[in-house]
């Protein structure tokens, strides 16, 4: 025994000399049984001894609940098979979930029909459910070969281990290590390498029986590398004489993982012919369902003794699950039957299978019965995939369409089935796949209809992954081509072209949205026209014939999609592209309604791959309408999403809200470092975005010549929707308070130029504030009153105490002491609510450059509640019960809780009652 051994470690032989880990792993449990949550990543190679660190965790957490679930490669496209494994056992609390929870987890696991659910929905209801358990007692969920879980799974359950705060659950996942990008990246990991050289010879010694010849013995420890596993397994497929004696051939080449394969193989040779097929039977089944199984077996004509000798050999357990000793067993038993073989038991277990209550496993094992394409069964994947998509598992989805494009007989319909499958990978933000995809639909006879659809999903791809200035060509190669074969299909790819451009913008190396909408003019328009061919006509007239010819056209189509019927594909393709005309149209009814739409449409079917586009242009606007709080949540589910997609797209949203607080030492970071990303990444749109924010920031805290410089280069982009119109204002102001009288009028009359064609409350009210700041007397006042008029009736809150900001201002200087305070008073009150700082603070300095006394926000409070606990506590205050606010943050009731017993203690407050009140003394307290 290892002196690094502890005593836990002697309880079981696979534990010698890692006393480091038992102990990280004692540790985790007594904290879960004394009421805190832990997460923890186990990786390591095959046979390092995971799935042994795993049972002693199980051994170690008696007086808890155990849940358990592995991966298993074979069922990576079935989605949420994974979690299923993990909450199945708890559904008879489903009923106590809140109702959109309850009806998400439901759906997802197709327990009750409806829509596919919100993917973080699915995700806060298990996070619900498993906090529900650990109420009861101490939880800890334990997932084996979690690189094999489904995609689904994967993300649902690390969307509830990044959330768990102060719940008594712990989440520990086993993870085999691999040349791909690893599985749960950025959780607490503890790494388990092979044992030191004096615990692997104590190791092998203890589990060879007899005499070990010295060179043997070198041999394998050199083979291992201290593997326990390979330590355990690697003498077994050698005879009494050759552990004796060392007559063995030279080491053998064949990398670890396939030389323990074949040990385990060896150990197969001697088992009876009908043991041997009763275990390529339960290798062949995924979940370990022995009534399945039984019933299969009987269907291949095997007896049930024959489970004896294979129970013998240790190589699986046959109760209540079966379970191999090792999963390496069960690949090893499945890879080294013959293709008849597989194919004969797979059709058992479809048989045996209930089309009603599982049809989509059914389907699984029906594709690999097949031996030659077979379109009943293309087509049942198919349904499959549609069966999917409703369940909100877009990879599932194409995992289906990807074996159903095998399996299809007729190469067109093969073709169509594999473009399919990669334009739901690309979604799904499998790129990779959706190129091999693409290379498989090559391999069949190509028309220009389906070269055009393949370059089509390689645009889709280059988007996907930010890359637009490649997308762009592609788009209007596919587009052109497919004008003869396809209208509606070239005038789609006409559109993505224009998102490509616009996404390049200034930073696009070769055409850009004046060519795309130059080849669209050219085109004839359909008959009849979809709500998405009068975007792109709009589109197509705004850049070529500019904003004012547009406006109509631009109105209408925007209005139609906000109202329309739109299918999946359109709305998850085109919804940003109809948001961001609304947004240059200062369209914030429409603006609003798009973005909501398309959020909680992204969300429901897991398409990860727009997910922080959405949550970005969603959290704009709140920020036009002075949601704040709303914002940060939304900014906090975006790091969340980015973590877990590894999307590259900037923190648009993050910089906006650090800009509009008025959080200089939190937003210039930001500015800075979104700059420096998207011209490497040649994203022209990110940097009007940013100078854009920078212009706002600066605006608030008064320093206008910055300001200046700012929003002059975000409005220098004229192919771009919303950030340049919006800088425009923002550089009239700057212009007027910095002197630049001249820089400030030019970019009035180019507001006004499109203001006026827009006509909008929000843009004409914009425009009358920004002119009376060039106006003098009588004229300057009736545009200060009509742009509170007009905005008063928007949604668009900030603008509308800003608003009233210029106006106290321009009273002040003229003055009328009595009359500014009143309009500096109400835009004081309504940016401080709102949280709009530096505004706030401009209007505070005005207030007291009128006379009157105005205690500054104290910013005690600020400082010792976080964005998060204030966030609760404005929550708490507007009366939503702590489910509800859970809910609204994805996290769970028991976190909400915890967060407001800590809001209590530093508000000195004791009942929810008592909270608005304190927080309302705390803002007005302080000089």
């Amino acid at each position: 025994m290892s002196r690094s051994g502890s005593a836990d470690s002697r309880l079981r032989p696979g534990l010698l000399g890692r006393g480091r880990e038992c102990e990280t792993l004692t540790g985790l449990v007594a904290a879960v049984k004394a009421g805190r949550s832990r997460v923890l990543v186990v990786r390591g190679e095959a046979g390092i001894g995971k799935t042994a660190l795993l049972d002693f965790l199980v051994d170690r957490a008696a007086g808890c609940r155990v849940g358990r679930a592995a991966g298993v490669e074979s069922e990576m496209e079935l989605a949420y098979a994974g979690l299923h494994q993990l909450c199945g056992p708890h559904l008879e609390r489903l009923d106590r979930l809140p109702a959109p929870q309850r009806d998400a987890l439901g759906t997802a696991f197709g327990l009750r029909p409806g829509t596919a659910p919100d993917r973080f929905l699915v995700g806060l209801a298990a996070l619900t459910l498993l906090s529900e358990v650990a109420e009861e007692q101490p939880l800890v969920c334990v997932v084996d070969d979690a690189q094999w879980l489904d995609r689904a799974s994967t993300q649902t359950l690390e969307f509830v281990a990044r959330r768990l705060r102060v719940e008594p659950v712990a989440m520990v996942f086993a993870v085999r290590e691999s040349g791909d990008e690893p599985v749960l990246a950025g959780l607490p990991e503890l790494v388990v390498h092979g044992l030191s050289s004096r615990d692997a010879g104590g190791l092998l010694d203890a589990s060879v029986p007899g005499v070990l010849d010295p060179g043997v013995r070198d041999r394998i420890l050199a083979e291992s590398r201290g593997n326990p596993l390979a330590l355990l397994e690697l003498p077994r497929g050698l005879s009494a004489t050759e552990l004796a004696f060392g007559a063995v051939s030279a080491a053998d080449a064949t990398p670890l993982v396939h030389r323990l394969e074949q040990g385990f193989l060896r150990q197969l040779t001697p088992l009876p012919p009908q043991s041997r097929r009763l275990l390529l039977a339960a290798a062949a089944e995924p979940v370990g369902d022995v009534p399945l199984l039984w019933r299969a077996v009987e269907r291949l004509g095997i007896r049930p003794e024959a489970a004896t000798a294979a129970e013998a050999a240790g190589l699986i357990e046959l109760r209540d699950h079966a379970r191999f000793r090792h999963p390496l067993v069960r690949s090893a038993v499945y890879r080294s039957a013959t293709p008849a073989e597989r194919r004969e038991v797979h059709r058992a277990l479809a048989d045996v299978t209930d089309v009603r209550v599982d049809p989509d496993r059914r389907a699984w094992h029906r594709a690999r019965a097949a031996a030659n394409p077979d379109e009943a069964v293309a087509t049942e994947l198919e349904r499959s995939a549609g069966n999917a998509l409703a369940h909100g598992g877009v990879a599932a989805a194409a995992a289906f369409l990807e074996q159903a494009a095998a399996l299809t007989p007729d190469p067109a319909r093969r073709v169509q089935r594999a473009l399919d499958g990669a334009h739901l990978k690309v979604h799904a933000g499998e790129y990779g796949d959706a190129l091999a995809l693409l290379a498989a639909a090559h391999s069949a006879p190509l028309d220009d209809a389906v070269r055009a659809r393949i370059d089509l999903v390689r645009a889709e791809i280059s988007l996907a992954s930010n890359c637009a200035d490649e997308a762009l060509p592609l788009l209007l190669g596919a587009a052109r081509r497919l004008e003869p074969l396809d209208a509606r299909l070239a005038r789609d790819t006409y559109l993505d072209a224009l998102s490509a451009a616009l996404f390049a913008g200034r930073l696009a190396s070769g055409p850009g949205a004046r060519q795309v909408a130059e080849a669209v003019r050219r085109t004839p328009p359909p008959s009849p026209a979809r709500t998405v061919d009068a975007l792109l006509e709009a589109l197509a007239v705004r850049f070529t014939d500019g904003y004012a010819p547009a406006a109509p056209m631009s109105h209408r189509a925007v209005e139609a999609f906000a109202g329309a019927e739109l299918s999946l594909d359109e709305t998850l393709r085109f919804s940003w592209l109809a948001a961001a005309t609304a947004a240059s149209l200062w369209d914030d009814g429409c603006w609003d309604v798009l973005t909501r739409r398309h959020l909680e449409l992204v969300r429901r079917t897991g398409a990860l791959s727009v997910l922080p586009l959405a949550l970005h242009t969603r959290t704009v606007v709140q920020l036009f309408t002075g949601d704040l709080a709303g914002a940060t949540s939304l900014v906090e589910e975006t790091r969340s999403v980015t973590e877990a997609t590894g999307s590259t797209l900037a923190h648009y949203g993050e910089i906006g809200l650090a800009a509009v607080r008025g959080r200089e030492e939190q937003a210039e970071p930001l500015v800075e470092s979104c700059l420096e990303d998207v011209v490497a990444r040649g994203e022209g749109v990110g940097v009007n975005m940013a100078q854009w924010a920078r212009a706002v920031l600066c605006n608030g805290l008064g320093r206008y010549g910055e300001a200046v410089a700012a929003a002059r280069d975000a409005a220098a982009d004229p192919c771009e929707l919303g950030p340049p119109q919006w800088a425009l204002a923002e550089l009239v102001e700057a212009g007027v308070r910095s002197g630049e009288l001249r820089t400030a009028q030019a970019a009035l009359e180019q507001l006004s130029h499109m203001t006026r064609a827009s006509g909008t409350d929000w843009a004409l009210g914009t425009e009358a504030g920004r002119r009376a700041l060039l106006s003098e007397g009588a004229a300057a006042e009736e545009l200060h009153r009509e742009a509170i008029a007009r905005l008063g009736r928007t949604r668009v809150r900030v603008e509308l105490a800003r608003a009233q900001l210029l106006y106290g201002e321009w009273l002040r200087r003229e003055g009328r002491r009595g009359d500014a305070r009143g309009q500096l008073r109400t835009a004081h009150e309504a940016l401080t609510a709102m949280g709009v700082d530096g505004f706030a603070d401009r209007a505070r300095r005005e207030l007291l450059a009128t006379g009157e006394t105005v205690r500054k926000r104290t910013v005690e409070t600020s400082k010792e509640l976080t964005s998060q606990e204030a966030h609760i506590a404005e929550l708490v205050a507007d009366g939503l019960t702590n489910p509800e606010i859970g809910a609204a943050l994805y996290i769970s009731p028991r976190t909400v809780e915890w967060h407001l017993r800590k809001i209590f203690a530093k508000l000195a407050v004791n009942s929810r009652r008592q909270l608005r009140p304190a927080l309302r003394d705390a803002e007005r307290s302080g000089a």
